[in-house]
Formats: structure tokens, sequence, C-alpha cells
């Protein structure tokens, strides 16, 4: 993507989100403006924040090349370079433009002018990686229950489809990584759910433990995809395939990419384990009928229903994409399941408040494909306000938004709850005024039929979820007090 803005306050104001897309590898040119040679002469420039170069120097820490075109006879090549380095490292650059080179003439060399527009990608050594396979290709063949872990560098690299191969000839159960949600298709027979260390579901644990061999690729080890734990995978017991290395047991494959390593090993004749995989997650299920379930269906709606219910409305109307707000739906989110293709999208790592809403409408203006949005109220109070732009753009978004009055994803671990309150804000109300459509669900009952009516809408809609203050998703609150209880120790959390 690219992001024009100005110098100073333009610049300034997006550093957040392009410190996002370096954390989570996005590429993204960011081009801003600058003042003239006479203007900088002054004593200050209005937007400026210390001296010209001070946001240059900003943005060098959050993109994998910074340049101020200053040389005509350089320029060309010095946008080419940063262009080259975000498509090669996957992460934002930038160029910043002064004012009085806008209309400058410069010379294009004559191999930019024949370039074919491909940049080189690094390659496998064919010997290293011959050797890789043959190595793990062994440990397959001898194992008894082996399973996959599929992590988010299999989709950087685009080995999601000789990551999907390779899980139908074994046959055997497929985790994802916190991070990687939604790089196995969730509706696959093989999908078992998602593993987050102590607080996967008991099933997906227990799978996990009891493998005598774990394919971990692509998975990065983070404090979200560990949660907040040791790994569990004893080394001994693992293949892990990251970047250009394979480390199988202890032996160490280095300039072995991850693509080469996955397309390789799927290509091979391999076992087939045809095991039997029942999907899992944390969410409590009711068994309840007659008077019993009608008066659950008028109970206080919890976090634990709202999502049973957004998982049957997925389940009945396929494809849709589903954008997760960090916060406790980040969280909440993990328990969600697409059908029919839907993606999933989230800051699953860098986890800025304020993602959901503006990403969803810019994915439903590149894709077309209608968004379903799970945001708390203070992630909506930073930026759901973007959502009043959907009309004149003809989008959407389907907005759940769980109001729980404050940011209570902290409640764990904050003793100052008057810290945590947020104003009430008339959210249906808001949404009507912007030209979209409000409902209000305070039970399983209200919520199931605003998503059906929402569903029929054209216009965007906004469900605002009342959920009791002390009420948080699964893994929220367990994971929560584990960082924290960390962060005092200085060792690691254990359940």
């Amino acid at each position: 993507g690219v992001v024009c803005v100005t110098y100073g306050a333009g610049g300034h104001n997006i550093v957040n989100p392009v410190a996002g897309a370096y954390a989570e590898q996005v590429p993204l040119l960011v081009v801003s403006g600058g003042p003239g040679e006479a203007e900088q002469k002054l004593s200050g420039i209005h937007h400026q924040a210390k001296d010209v170069e001070s946001q240059w120097r900003i943005f060098q820490q959050v993109t994998c090349a910074a340049e101020i075109v200053q040389h005509p006879e350089r320029a060309a090549l010095e946008i080419h370079e940063v262009v080259g380095k975000i498509a090669m490292e996957r992460r934002p650059g930038y160029l910043e433009i002064h004012r009085d080179f806008v209309d400058a003439e410069i010379p294009v060399p004559r191999e930019l002018v024949e370039w074919d527009g491909s940049f080189p990608r690094p390659t496998s050594d064919a010997r290293k990686l011959s050797e890789a396979v043959a190595d793990t290709l062994a440990r397959v063949r001898a194992a008894k229950r082996p399973v996959l872990i599929g992590g988010l560098e299999l989709y950087r690299a685009a080995a999601e489809r000789d990551f999907l191969q390779l899980a139908e000839k074994l046959g055997v159960a497929v985790v994802t990584t916190v991070d990687a949600k939604g790089v196995f298709p969730m509706d696959h027979p093989l999908h078992m759910g998602i593993h987050v260390g102590p607080f996967s579901p008991p099933a997906v644990q227990k799978r996990v433990r009891e493998a005598d061999l774990v394919l971990a690729l692509g998975t990065l080890l983070t404090d979200m995809n560990l949660g907040a734990a040791k790994p569990q995978v004893r080394r001994e017991r693992s293949v892990w395939a990251l970047g250009e290395r394979v480390n199988v047991s202890f032996h160490q494959y280095t300039d072995v990419m991850l693509r080469d390593f996955v397309a390789a090993l799927a290509r091979e004749r391999l076992p087939n384990f045809s095991e039997k995989v029942v999907y899992q997650d944390n969410l409590l299920r009711k068994r309840s009928s007659g008077d019993a379930k009608a008066r659950e269906e008028r109970a206080a709606l919890t976090n634990n229903d709202l999502l049973l219910e957004v998982n049957e409305f997925l389940a009945a109307n396929k494809g849709y994409h589903v954008f997760a707000e960090s916060g406790d739906m980040l969280f909440g989110g993990l328990e969600v399941r697409l059908h029919g293709g839907g993606l999933y999208f989230a800051q699953g790592y860098y986890a800025s408040m304020g993602f959901a809403v503006p990403a969803s409408l810019g994915a439903q203006i590149g894709t077309g494909i209608r968004p379903l949005v799970l945001c708390g109220d203070g992630g909506f109070q930073m930026t759901g306000s973007e959502i009043s732009h959907a009309p004149r753009h003809g989008l959407s978004p389907l907005v759940v938004l769980i109001n729980n009055s404050g940011w209570q994803i902290f409640r764990p671990v904050s003793p100052r709850e008057d810290l945590l309150s947020l104003p009430n804000w008339p959210y249906a109300e808001l949404a009507q005024a912007w030209g979209g459509v409000g409902f209000r669900a305070q039970t399983r009952a209200e919520l199931r039929e605003a998503l059906r009516a929402a569903h029929e809408v054209r216009e965007f809609v906004l469900i605002e979820c009342r959920i009791p203050p002390t009420d948080l998703s699964p893994v929220t609150r367990r994971y929560i007090r584990a960082s924290a209880r960390r962060a005092r120790t200085g060792k690691t959390a254990r359940r």
C-alpha cells in the first residue's frame, strides 16, 4: 500500500499505524512532504517538532528504509532502493520529498528503465534443503502420532497451499498459533483449533503434549503465541522451520527457505495417519431445554454466549471476513470459527487498539467482501467514528460492539477501577446519525435477532451488546493475570 501525508502533524499522526505495519510485516510506502530550502532557513516552521529532519529520524525507527530525496541525480535510485527494501523485507519504507523538489526533473538510469519489475528472492542451498527434508522424512516415517502447528510465517512466505497439501497428505491434526489464526482453513476437517500454550483448549494441549513429533512450520516464539509461558514442545521431538533455517531436533540447517522446505516436504511420499479430528475451543455450551433454555435466552448476555451466537451466525452465513479489535476481542476472536473461505484479521503481535473498524473499511474497499467486526467500546471510541465514511463509499461492515463500560481487559490486574471507566456513548443512535443502522442486544435471543436483521441490511450496521463489566472472554482473564504475574516475578508464568 501507499499512504501520502503532510509534514509534521500528518506524518507524526501515522507513526503508530506504521509501527504496527513494521511489527506485523506489512509492506507499505509512506510518502511525506516537507519544507523547502528557503523555509528551512527560518527560525521555525509550522508543524515542525524539533528540527527539519526530526520526522525522518522518527520514521527510521519504524521502517526498513527511510530517505529524504534531496539530490536529483540520485533520486530515481533512492526511490528504487526504498521500494525494493519494502518488497524484499515486507515492511514499511519512508520517502520525504520537500516542497521545492516536487516538480524537479530527475534522470532515470538505464538499468531502471530496462528493469523487469521483479525483486530477487533468496533461494535455498539445494544440498542443505535436501538433507533437511531427508532428516525430517525419517522422523515422520518413524512417528506414531505427529501433529502440525502452522505459524504466521507460512502466510508471509506464501506457503499456505503447500502447508495445506502437506496436512492432507499426512492426515494429522493441525493447530495454529494465535497470530496465524486463519493460515489453515478453519472449516477444514483436520483443523483442531488454536494453540495458546497453557490457555489452549484442554484437548489441544493434550494433543500437542502427547505428540511424538511436532512439525512447527513458520511459528514465532512470542509471548502471545506461547500464552505467557515456556514452550510446551520438547525440542528433541520437533521440527521447527522459520525464515531461512530448519531445526530438526538438535540439527540445524541454515540457508533453507521456509517456502522451499514446506513445498519439498509436501511433494514427498508420506504416510497418512487418517486421524479423526474434532475442532476445539474454550467456549462453554449448555445442553438445556424447555423452561431452562428459555431462561438462558432471556439472561444477561455474556462474552461466552456472544461468541457462540457469532459462530452460529458465521456458520449459517458463510464468506464474511472477520476483524478482531485489540483488547478483550483479540482473545475472544480466537474462539471464532470462519467458514466458506472467510479470512480473519487482527493485530496479533503489535496489538494496537483502534485497528479493527478502519481496517475493515479498507478491506471491503479492496475485496468487496462484507466484514464482521468484533470491537470493544474502548477501541471503538478511539477510531470507530471512521465508520461514518462507510455510506459514501458504499461500505457495509457489521460491527458487533461489546459495551462493558470501560477498559475491562485490565480489570484482572488494576486496583483502580475508576481508571477503567469510559463514557457511555449512544452507539446505536450514532450509527443511525452516521447513515447506518443501529441495534441493541442485552440477551442472547436479542443478539441472534439483531444479527439476522443485520445480514439483510445493505447499510453498515452496529449492534451494541451490553456485557457486565466483570465478564471477560474465556482466555483474556487468565492471560492478563499470567502476564502480570510474569512481569512482577521476572519468571515465566504458569497456570
